[in-house]
């Protein structure tokens, strides 16, 4: 749709267009709505025009929040791995959105909106956790407003400006979208590149469910060092045997362990990302075995029924460090 349509369409029901564009994009469709709430506000015919395309712009996003926590209230942390899986990088993605969660509680709602990406998979996160569904509308409708309040009235303040430019880009339309599309393939280059080269750092050896179970009935049972977020455990439990783990905190979780005793690390991510993460930067750091568990905690649960005893601890007592990273 050429600008020309777009600014037609504004005109002639700004609700309806930003409404839908709004929807869109908070769905997780790759429709960005900032430019369209910035065109409408230089748009609008007067304040009572513009305070009904903000309603229309905050009960869009908060529908779509809604939607995700439903989902995410349903299915659980399975939501978040499987939104993480369309990310470059799925376990930053997971790892870095509980933590955003945990750190800011309610109030990364609001937050969420000014972040790419953070905004769709926030909702399913409060979701699993269950938070009350007053207090997660309260927080998705403050975040909407703030945001699609800021965009539109800052096309208001800048109205001359912002029909200035769409008239130098209307005459100048092959120009700009030639800029556009240059910009756009080296933006895709950039991430298939990143793609790609976190694709090459996951060819590491794995351990199966199978394999492990069988390991921690030895007396060289491995350490498992359990990656996933407070979020899922709280939601999922702990599990048996596991110890607690940070990327960033591995040293602790690791404690004196001996360099030279196996280590398994497991997380709830998509492609096992933060145990393979975890597991390269153990083995950077001296220790001589080091595997993560293929198919994380998903394989993990499909490999232990509620009939199958408790894993022994192992001889040394490890198997009980139930901790938080100690």
């Amino acid at each position: 749709m050429e600008l020309s349509q777009i600014t037609e369409s504004l005109q002639r029901d700004a609700v309806w267009v930003v409404f839908m564009n709004v929807l869109l994009q908070q769905i997780g469709l790759p429709v960005p709505a900032v430019p369209t709430l910035l065109l409408a506000g230089s748009l609008a015919a007067g304040p009572g025009e513009l305070a009904g395309v903000l309603a229309a712009a905050v009960l869009a996003s908060v529908a779509a929040d809604w939607v995700w926590y439903l989902a995410g209230r349903a299915f659980g942390y399975r939501v978040l791995s499987g939104l993480c899986r369309l990310s470059i990088n799925p376990g930053s993605c997971v790892s870095q959105t509980e933590a955003r969660f945990v750190r800011w509680g309610p109030g990364s709602l609001i937050v969420a909106k000014f972040i790419p990406g953070f905004s769709t998979v926030a909702p399913p996160i409060a979701g699993s956790l269950r938070m009350a569904l007053p207090g997660f509308l309260a927080a998705a409708a403050t975040g909407a407003a703030l945001w699609a309040g800021l965009a539109l009235g800052a096309g208001w303040i800048l109205r001359a400006q912002v029909q200035i430019a769409i008239g130098h880009l209307e005459r100048n339309a092959g120009s700009a979208a030639t800029a556009l599309m240059s910009l756009l393939v080296v933006w895709l280059g950039w991430k298939l590149w990143q793609k790609y080269r976190f694709r090459k750092q996951a060819q590491i050896a794995h351990i199966s469910p199978a394999e492990l179970l069988a390991a921690m009935r030895t007396p060289r049972a491995p350490l498992l060092l359990d990656l996933r977020g407070p979020a899922m455990v709280a939601q999922t439990g702990p599990i048996p045997g596991a110890t607690l783990a940070e990327l960033d905190k591995l040293s602790d979780a690791v404690g004196a362990w001996p360099k030279d005793r196996p280590i398994v690390t497991l997380c709830a991510c998509p492609e096992d990302a933060g145990a393979v993460q975890a597991a390269r930067l153990l083995l950077q750091a001296g220790y001589l075995s080091v595997r993560p568990l293929r198919g994380g905690y998903e394989a993990w649960l499909a490999s232990t029924s509620p009939e199958h005893d408790a894993v022994p601890d192992a001889p040394d007592g490890s198997a009980d460090r139930q901790r938080t990273g100690a």
